[in-house]
């Protein structure tokens, strides 16, 4: 028997048995060492490529390499984990009487950010003016950071998640030079949703007769933009850039990764973005 299909998903493969089985045609499958081979007669070599063929063109509403959006990863909970905390920051900060002044100490001030407090981008992303502003937040965060960890691995996630809210605040701040000041993890909320947007778009841009659709997961993240992300107070700037780079990480995300990183690489950007986040409150105390 000779190999006409390797390194198939678990769903490509059942589908390409179903359509071989269905059509007469002998084969085997075998889990290799990147997916699913599955193996024909020399004799029906080219039956079975043109049957397979003919299903692809018949189907190509339900394309088999169009793979679930939790890849090997299932549910994960970590977005309730970080709206805990942003809660229970909250809460301290509020014990303390000191909100004007964690405000000032550790907001996104453009005017310090750009004079080299860069810390300041990190920490002002767990400061809220309000219940209300937090508990936005903690909904966003719980549904969009969730659906990132749930693609990317709760480790990496969180790290892209963060870096979308540093440099959304950064960019802020570079737009403004002065006189402008934001808090809130609603910079980073945004930020996973462009990451959900350029996954999306590349997932289903890759697939035949798709291509137009790809468009929508975009302009459905910019309509959230517009919807969430526009109120009376709100810094639209600062939501618009953590957006957009959340755009850029989920672009190269979705170009340079083709399965999710290993737990122990998971942990290794974890680790990585929790010691960061405490540098930077440490940074600001200090």
């Amino acid at each position: 028997m000779v190999i006409i299909f390797e390194n198939l998903s678990a769903n490509q493969a059942d589908t390409y048995r179903l359509v071989l089985s269905s059509s007469g045609i002998s084969h085997r499958s075998r889990k290799g060492k990147h997916g699913w081979d599955i193996l024909v007669n020399d004799t029906e070599h080219e039956k079975a490529l043109n049957k397979i063929e003919q299903y692809l063109k018949e189907n190509q509403d339900f394309h088999p390499t169009d793979e679930p959006l939790r890849h090997k990863y299932h549910k994960t909970f970590t977005g309730l984990w970080v709206s805990a905390i942003l809660l229970a920051s909250h809460v301290a900060i509020i014990i303390g009487n000191d909100s004007e002044v964690f405000v000032r100490t550790y907001g996104a001030s453009a005017f310090h950010i750009l004079r080299g407090e860069l810390y300041r981008s990190m920490t002002a992303l767990m400061i809220h003016a309000n219940a209300m502003h937090l508990a936005g937040n903690m909904l966003g965060i719980a549904i969009f950071g969730t659906a990132v960890c749930t693609i990317t691995g709760w480790g990496v996630g969180w790290f892209m998640i963060l870096a979308t809210g540093v440099l959304g605040n950064l960019m802020n701040a570079v737009l403004y030079k002065t006189g402008h000041l934001s808090i809130g993890a609603s910079t980073a909320v945004f930020g996973a949703v462009g990451i959900l947007a350029a996954h999306q778009f590349f997932k289903k841009f890759r697939l035949p007769g798709r291509r137009m659709r790809a468009w929508l997961p975009l302009g459905a993240g910019l309509a959230l933009l517009g919807i969430l992300g526009s109120g009376e107070h709100a810094d639209l700037a600062a939501h618009l850039f953590g957006f957009m780079a959340g755009l850029i990480l989920g672009t190269f995300y979705g170009v340079l990764v083709k399965q999710p990183a290993t737990r122990a690489c998971q942990i290794c950007f974890l680790l990585i973005a929790l010691s960061v986040l405490v540098m930077s409150w440490m940074r600001g105390g200090s």
